[in-house]
């Protein structure tokens, strides 16, 4: 009876600290201005002065799976350099990235609107909201709402592009997530794939520790080369030493045009010294003119790497 009593009470107490840890809170993050979004379980931490979602993990843990560059922690965006300041985290950019020579007269970095200015974060009743500036090359205003499901390891990132000014503009939804060194990287095709093997080749040397399945490819960071391929189709998964991280992304739309060879999911893989891969997920192009919106929503779903 007394060790029931025990058990009891310690259920208890998780249930109570599980509780208290659920909602929206400010936080310091590596010496940044954060929030923390948790149902309890899982959380999401959300760096406004970077904007970026710069970690999902479990509740209590001190660890996840997105990576986070140790040189940039702690520092800020800076929208009038040169220099790309590689942050890490989940972000979104513009694609396709062949056509910024054209719309902003430079290959790289990045436009600063989308990657290095300081955004807007506003807690709502359950969500984080993300306001970007209107970019001044596109036309854009980018949105983006971060949420946790209540009962599940899931996170739901909804990204809006809403043109507000300039000329038309061709231009689809790009999400990047980075990611730690994995153990392995799965990249799913579609049903019916015309995709040789099931995937493309969008940049670098063959993937390495490429293996082919019914379902798609699996892969390895390589730590000699750069590297990109691409599919299909609408799934992506990350395997680590402790935990495993899917990605679904919304389902292919139709006969739509879609960047990088037709990709609407992607694999990059860097090399040492920086030892990360993104997961990413490009929504179809679409010509933009004032007043128009577009929107994609990722589904991150965490689980420990032995489930």
């Amino acid at each position: 009876m007394h060790i029931n009593r025990i058990c009891v009470l310690v259920c208890l107490l998780g249930t109570i600290a599980s509780a208290q840890a659920a909602g929206i809170h400010n936080t310091e993050y590596h010496g940044w201005n954060a929030f923390i979004l948790s149902n309890g379980t899982v959380e999401a931490i959300i760096v406004p002065q970077v904007g970026r979602v710069m970690q999902f993990r479990f509740t209590g843990e001190q660890d996840g799976p997105f990576w986070e560059n140790e040189a940039t922690l702690g520092k800020s965006a800076d929208p009038g350099s040169k220099e790309w300041l590689n942050f890490g985290g989940d972000k979104t950019w513009p694609a396709e990235q062949a056509q910024w020579p054209k719309i902003m007269n430079r290959e790289w970095p990045p436009p600063a609107t989308f990657d290095s200015t300081p955004v807007k974060a506003i807690a709502e009743k359950k969500r984080i909201r993300l306001e970007y500036p209107v970019d001044p090359h596109y036309g854009i205003r980018v949105t983006r709402w971060v949420e946790l499901d209540p009962q599940k390891n899931i996170m739901r990132i909804r990204t809006r592009y809403e043109k507000v000014q300039g000329d038309p503009v061709k231009v689809g939804v790009w999400v990047i997530t980075q990611l730690k060194d994995p153990r392995e990287v799965r990249l799913y095709k579609s049903a019916g794939s015309s995709m040789k093997d099931g995937y493309v080749q969008v940049s670098g040397p063959a993937p390495f520790g490429l293996q082919v399945h019914d379902w798609g490819i699996s892969l390895r960071r390589d730590p000699r080369d750069k590297l990109k391929v691409g599919s299909d189709g609408d799934r992506l998964e990350w395997f680590g030493n402790s935990w495993r991280l899917r990605i679904d992304a919304e389902p292919r739309v139709g006969k739509a045009e879609y960047p990088e060879k037709g990709s609407s999911v992607q694999v990059y893989t860097n090399d040492d010294p920086d030892k990360y891969v993104e997961l990413e997920t490009q929504g179809p192009l679409v010509t933009m003119k004032k007043g128009d919106r577009q929107e994609r929503v990722n589904t991150y779903t965490l689980t420990r790497s032995d489930q």
